[in-house]
């Protein structure tokens, strides 16, 4: 699909598990007053979800996604100028309450520039 906005609607309704999980979390500014928005084009990708104010990018990463393609989409889209964290499903699913802390500690400077997960915190 080319245009961005049809792609990131079709996102949206056909989210995963972890997205409907970290989304209700995160919706509506329930995360200290932070706006987020989900499936947001940025550059030639649709990122998971996106805090403007922040210029923070979230993302959720499954079986389907590899260390090479991850880093080279991360590359790209800091080089426009944003802050790109990474999350495994499997820590959204289980470790909610984590990844949640984690993302309002980058928000609130506590963390300078996090790295995508370690092999052994994968899924």
């Amino acid at each position: 699909m080319n245009n961005p906005i049809a792609r990131a609607r079709r996102l949206r309704r056909d989210q995963t598990d972890a997205e409907q999980r970290l989304w209700s979390r995160l919706r509506n500014r329930q995360l200290d007053g932070w706006k987020f928005r989900r499936q947001v084009p940025i550059d030639q990708f649709t990122v998971d979800f996106f805090c403007p104010d922040a210029k923070l990018v979230v993302e959720l990463d499954g079986g389907q996604h590899t260390t090479e393609a991850n880093a080279e989409r991360t590359r790209i889209i800091e080089t426009d100028g944003y802050l790109v964290i990474r999350f495994w499903n499997n820590d959204v699913l289980t470790n909610t309450d984590g990844v949640l802390l984690r993302i309002l500690e980058t928000l609130r400077g506590g963390t300078p520039h996090p790295t995508p997960l370690s092999t052994g915190e994968r899924e």
